[in-house]
């Protein structure tokens, strides 16, 4: 016995201009995907540009009150390093100098200052201070004695 299937024309048109829309999306998001590829990493740029230097204002923020009595006001040594230095920042990572702040510098007056240490600061607050200290990179003065210590 054959089972014979009856046709709904206005469910065939239906389906077909359904198929069509589809078929039109497809085609308009091929031709807008190199568009986006063209547009996409610039912003990504301008949007993690933006985060640091937002991220570094709040290092600022971070440093006036936990730093500035030892390093100086805009980080040119006091009674610990000068870290506003052309030698400093070129020898030291972000990783380290987060690690510094977080763990502090053994016989030294530099303590812990991360939460897991007994220390103040979150960890994304040192992310900011180290931030902050990585934004005096481009006008860092040439400082050789930047270890020395005023006083100390």
């Amino acid at each position: 016995m054959t089972y014979e299937y009856e046709t709904d024309d206005q469910l065939e048109r239906s389906t077909n201009q359904w198929m069509a829309v589809g078929a039109g999306l497809l085609i308009v998001m091929a031709l807008v995907f190199p568009f986006y590829r063209w547009y996409e990493p610039g912003a990504r740029d301008e949007s993690r540009e933006a985060q640091a230097a937002s991220l570094a204002e709040e290092g600022g923020n971070i440093w006036q009150f936990n730093c500035t009595a030892c390093h100086g006001l805009n980080g040119d040594g006091g009674t610990a390093p000068a870290l506003n230095s052309e030698q400093y920042l070129q020898s030291a990572t972000d990783e380290q100098t987060r690690n510094l702040v977080a763990v502090g510098v053994p016989g030294s007056q530099m303590s812990a200052y991360s939460l897991d240490f007994g220390g103040p600061l979150t960890s994304e607050q040192i992310r900011a201070v180290a931030a902050y200290i990585r934004s005096w990179e481009d006008e860092a003065p040439d400082r050789p004695d930047w270890r020395d210590m005023i006083g100390g």
